[in-house]
């Protein structure tokens, strides 16, 4: 009969192979940096771009999920939040956006004079820190955040590959709320980072909360929408509905449409090794970083009132991607 391993037990086994891959990619690091003080041609000392894959969309749409999956295969490793799209576009898009046509602004005038910059950055950069992927193997970068630098780093690889993730904007304002309240998670992950909480209206003026986390999504949604559409490399859409009903179905389909070779094996391995029924409950519900994990939860999370300013906002994201989805809200 299988063996079935308790939580804890499971846990342990998690952070001894996570401890082992740690350790494995610093010797990587080692050899590849002695090897470039040694004079190794730079051309073939860096990841091959084609097999770079961004996950492009907001937080909490299911990006870790994704992530974690598609890092499980042989020669796969996953780029936590790097922000490399957030240093280029809070900068280009929000801090000095008028600036855009002065030759003067870094960022600015003709973008061939600064977009190969930008490419060699990222290059550089992921392979220093996965070295053991520059022969071979695929480098997926869950980038959240960074999408709001989306269409530069697109046009700056064109050759990698690109995911837009999207999901229901009340579901990710919900979970956003949640997330943002006192005791939660991300108050403690602050806590651990020595950061000092951060002021939030999610508490005291959580209607207020709601239309600038709906504004956000919006905004991020629509920059990873014009990356989607200008890309010239390999790209897919997904749906976090979607691969909530249909893990491996979905899954299949994003490493046909990327052109990602892939046994199917693996596949069922990674989805059953990152299912839901497999995380812990301690580590579930209110408050926790893994809320709920399935569609819907906005009607009973947020007010009447907060669905109708989610719903006006997003109104457009909401008739492209779920309009047969939709149903009129207790607003009317």
């Amino acid at each position: 009969m299988p063996t079935i391993m308790s939580s804890s037990a499971l846990d342990l086994a998690r952070n001894v192979k996570g401890r082992l891959s740690r350790t494995r990619r610093r010797i990587s690091r080692g050899v590849h940096n002695l090897k470039r003080k040694r004079g190794r041609p730079e051309n073939g000392d860096r990841i091959n771009p084609e097999n770079i894959v961004w996950i492009f969309g907001s937080a909490r749409t299911g990006s870790t999920w994704l992530g974690a999956m598609m890092a499980d295969p042989k020669d796969h490793a996953w780029w936590h939040e790097p922000m490399v799209g957030y240093l280029f576009g809070h900068l280009y898009y929000e801090r000095a956006r008028a600036r855009r046509e002065d030759e003067h602004f870094v960022l600015g005038g003709d973008k061939s004079l600064w977009l190969n910059p930008v490419r060699n950055f990222v290059l550089d950069s992921a392979s220093a820190r996965f070295p053991e992927l520059i022969e071979r193997g695929y480098l997926v970068v869950k980038e959240p955040h960074g999408t709001l630098g989306a269409p530069l780093l697109t046009q700056a690889l064109p050759e990698s590959r690109m995911i837009l993730l999207v999901r229901d904007p009340r579901d990710v304002i919900s979970s956003k709320m949640d997330a943002a309240r006192e005791g939660s998670w991300a108050e403690e992950a602050q806590k651990r980072r020595g950061q000092e909480k951060k002021n939030t209206s999610a508490d005291r003026r959580p209607n207020a909360f709601v239309k600038s986390q709906a504004r956000r999504y919006v905004q991020l949604i629509d920059l990873a929408q014009q990356a989607y559409g200008t890309h010239e490399g390999p790209k897919v859409l997904v749906r976090y509905e979607d691969l909530r009903a249909d893990p491996t179905g979905t899954m299949r389909r994003i490493y046909e449409s990327l052109k990602i070779p892939v046994e199917e094996r693996d596949l069922s391995r990674a989805v059953e090794k990152h299912a839901w029924e497999n995380i812990p409950d301690r580590k579930k519900g209110s408050g926790k970083f893994y809320r709920k994990g399935s569609p819907g939860g906005w009607a009973e999370d947020l007010t009447p009132e907060q669905v109708e300013i989610v719903e006006s906002i997003t109104a457009p994201l909401l008739d492209r991607y779920y309009a047969e989805d939709r149903q009129p809200s207790s607003t009317g």
